[in-house]
């Protein structure tokens, strides 16, 4: 165990995930209507109540609705009262389960329920996610995430580190996993495509859909009453690279590497590990950080070229992996979650079952 590491007092785990089936438009709902059925379906899964919950933590953002404050019309679908206890992140919901997570080792409650959306359909995605980048110098040039991405992969390249069918590798595996994922937008074998932004083609890059997802978690004994078999969180922490781009070495991921170690990440193998790798270059990159070999399985259920609703597509890899722990598919696996250009911010979580006994 690392001495900078600190242990939880308290132990806290995943107990039920749900997703929605991810779509290209889903312009006949609203975000509420679109967020209920997985609420429902979590609490259908533990048996709780919406009064039976401690705490509710929700990650969406207000650009992609195009509106202020637009996560208040998404508590709808939760039910506000009586009143509860709520939170909300502007960023990926796996930052959203975090403070949950935080919330539930201060004894402050023992049961959260977490949620995350994202309509992507409704604008430019490319154009939205540029208001995340330096407002005085990078923001006016309106580099898009996909240019930025691709530069990313061709310093990947330079420096010997892949190339392009490497690449096609990784989202040809991808989304050939994705056939055994109902919820994926898109699974099974496909053409890489033309280039988008040399030297990314259409294959290397993430569907723009819009989805949703849902977690609860549970704490000690309550976990155990909820769930046959808890996905306990052992550890998890977030870090940040440097906000301009241009003094990062974009061929690496510190911030990953650190968050991955201040979560135990290192102590002893993973045999599972969901990376939010919306772009099939990064997946190189967190590979390299995280020090995955072969014998880990990265991505089963088709990762974020498969399905990518911003905002939920980070929380869905932490779910996704405490899925396979609940159906025994897995005993310790990693999630990690990203947000901003080129990997810039990293949460990384480690899940583990109870010993099979």
């Amino acid at each position: 165990m690392t001495p900078d590491r600190a242990t939880p007092d308290r132990e806290v785990a995943i107990v039920a995930f749900a997703q929605t089936d991810h779509l290209r438009r889903t312009d006949e709902i609203s975000e509420v209507e679109m967020v209920m059925p997985v609420l429902h379906d979590v609490l259908r899964q533990t048996g709780l109540k919406t009064s039976d919950i401690g705490f509710t933590c929700s990650g969406s953002s207000d650009y992609l609705a195009g509106r202020a404050f637009s996560f208040t019309m998404a508590l709808d679908g939760v039910g506000a009262w009586p009143p509860i206890s709520e939170s909300h992140v502007e960023t990926d919901g796996a930052w959203a389960l975090y403070e949950a997570w935080v919330k539930l080792l201060t004894g402050e409650a023992d049961t959260a329920l977490v949620y995350a959306y994202g309509q992507s359909s409704g604008g430019s995605v490319r154009d939205v996610l540029t208001r995340q980048l330096d407002p005085y110098y990078l923001a006016p040039l309106w580099p898009d995430s996909v240019a930025l991405a691709a530069l990313q992969a061709q310093a990947l390249i330079d420096a010997g580190d892949t190339d392009e069918p490497a690449l096609a590798g990784i989202a040809a595996r991808s989304r050939q996993d994705a056939a055994a994922n109902p919820h994926a937008q898109l699974s099974g074998a496909r053409p890489q495509g033309d280039y988008l932004v040399r030297p990314l083609r259409t294959g290397d890059c993430p569907p723009i859909g819009d989805g949703a997802a849902a977690v609860i978690l549970a704490a000690g004994d309550k976990a155990r009453e909820l769930c046959a078999r808890p996905a306990w969180i052992r550890g998890m922490d977030h870090r940040i690279e440097a906000h301009a781009l241009g003094v990062r070495d974009l061929t690496d991921s510190p911030s990953t590497r650190l968050a991955a170690q201040r979560a135990g990440a290192f102590e002893r193998p993973v045999d599972t590990a969901e990376l939010h790798a919306p772009f099939s270059a990064q997946e190189v990159v967190l590979r390299k950080a995280l020090d995955l070999d072969d014998r880990v399985r990265v991505n089963p259920s088709g990762g974020a070229l498969a399905a990518n609703p911003v905002m939920a597509a980070g929380l869905i890899r932490l779910g996704e992996a405490a899925a396979r722990i609940h159906r025994g598919a897995s005993d310790r696996a990693l999630a990690h979650a990203t947000s901003g250009p080129c990997l810039q911010q990293n949460l990384v979580a480690v899940l583990e079952g109870d010993p099979r006994g």
